[in-house]
């Protein structure tokens, strides 16, 4: 942001002091007011990155309450903007509860220009470095693998795999364990192929009754059955050119196996109540978070059907072998439920990252979400606690015997979980692990690291 085109908010009720910091900071657009009305007026306006802001405002001039009413409003309307509050001599106390309830920073009367000059020069710097983040955020929401966020090897692994299978119209098995997004990356394939603008139609094979799968799955003619009124096409017919995913296909009954592992051979369909051979091109992705080797020996999976239906077969990792990618998305998901509920959390406390790092996450990403959409709600402070997850640090730490293995590790995860934990900011990422930017790019450069993705 050239200075030229920052725009200062100054809520201050003194004339001399407003005078002063006019001067101070001449290179910007300074706007000026005197109250809660005036900067909401100029907030709404103007929409400023950064507010200097006086706790002392009327009709409250000698208090504070005034003022943090006014904080509170401004991050409520405009939650990205840096709000820095100036309080009187000794004042610590009230700027603490400033900072608890969202604003950036403080600074204490007498004014120091130079000082303070340095304070809203960084102020800028952080915004302008978050706009871009949101920006990036924002072009990933529309590729075609949005709302994957890929840190660890083994999701970035998953990924690659996924943009090399889509584009050929292999049918592709998804493994992976409740809750790890194997529906996100059936659609992912569906929108990187060739058939991305035709429909993409789900169905959950766990969901619906044993009796009825079959009339949703291939469609039925008219008085095929009581209750049958008209003829109703089928999922498959109704995908047709486009794509079809069989979620929980583990939990197909073996009666309706049969049929499935005709249509994949034949690539035609018959109605229930029908005798005509239906024609239909589409491709077919499945997904279980069953061990179908298991219900093959055990009888309940045909052995023929899952070499039909894994000609590529994706492996999702849990949420607990991801690594730095549980801070990632626990970062993405706390923007997404913070906007929503327009809440000014500006990220986790050092408990929270320790718990979220540490919990086993049996339910994985949709766990995940879960807690941080809980804890938007119910978080008092600027920062998400661990209390607000409702999680604790437990478990201990695994050992290796092999030195040099367990530092390459370590440093690696560091440096992975440090820029996770920043959104990526270099420069934040160095302070946490307490080395110098050059180290930090060094460390990524060795380690093959570019930073979230």
């Amino acid at each position: 942001m050239s200075e030229q085109n920052r725009k200062l908010l100054v809520v201050e009720d003194d004339p001399g002091l407003q005078k002063q910091l006019k001067w101070c900071f001449e290179d910007a657009e300074v706007l000026i007011a005197d109250d809660r009305e005036a900067a909401i007026s100029e907030l709404r306006r103007h929409e400023p990155p950064v507010v200097l802001q006086d706790l002392g405002l009327p009709p409250d001039a000698e208090g504070v309450e005034e003022g943090m009413r006014t904080l509170q409003q401004i991050l409520k309307l405009a939650p990205h903007t840096k709000v820095i509050v100036v309080t009187g001599n000794q004042d610590s106390d009230n700027a603490v509860r400033a900072v608890g309830l969202g604003a950036w920073d403080f600074y204490q009367k007498p004014v120091q220009t130079d000082t303070l000059k340095l304070i809203v020069d960084r102020a800028y710097r952080i915004h302008a470095l978050e706009e871009e983040n949101r920006r990036l955020q924002r072009a990933t929401a529309d590729s075609p693998l949005a709302g994957i966020i890929a840190v660890s090897d083994k999701m970035l692994k998953v990924c690659r795999m996924i943009e090399k299978v889509a584009p050929a119209d292999v049918t592709v098995l998804v493994l992976g364990e409740s809750g790890t997004g194997k529906e996100l990356l059936a659609r992912a394939v569906h929108d990187l192929s060739t058939r991305a603008e035709q429909r993409f139609v789900a169905i959950n094979c766990a969901a619906i009754p044993e009796n009825l799968l079959e009339s949703e799955l291939f469609g039925h003619e008219k008085g095929a059955f009581t209750g049958a009124v008209k003829k109703t096409l089928g999922k498959i017919e109704v995908a047709n050119k486009g794509t079809l995913f069989l979620d929980e296909i583990g939990d197909m009954p073996l009666s309706l196996q049969a049929k499935l592992l005709r249509f994949l051979q034949e690539r035609v369909v018959e109605r229930v109540g029908g005798r005509d051979e239906i024609p239909v091109d589409v491709r077919v992705v499945c997904a279980t978070n069953q061990n179908l080797q298991n219900l093959i020996a055990d009888g309940g999976f045909r052995e023929d059907l899952f070499y039909r239906i894994s000609e590529i077969t994706v492996n999702v990792p849990p949420l607990r072998e991801r690594g730095a990618g549980v801070l990632a998305l626990a970062r993405s998901f706390l923007q997404r439920y913070a906007e929503k509920q327009s809440r000014s959390i500006k990220g986790f406390s050092n408990d929270a990252l320790q718990a979220l790092q540490a919990h086993d996450w049996p339910g994985n990403v949709r766990e995940l979400e879960n807690k941080i959409k809980t804890a938007v709600i119910m978080a008092d402070g600027a920062m998400i606690t661990g209390d607000d997850l409702g999680l604790s640090v437990e478990g201990e730490v695994t050992e290796s015997l092999n030195l040099r293995e367990v530092r390459c590790r370590a440093e690696s995860e560091a440096v992975r979980q440090a820029l996770a934990a920043t959104s990526g900011n270099v420069s934040k990422a160095a302070e946490m692990l307490g080395i110098t930017r050059p180290t930090l790019y060094d460390l990524m450069q060795r380690n093959d690291i570019t930073g979230p993705a």
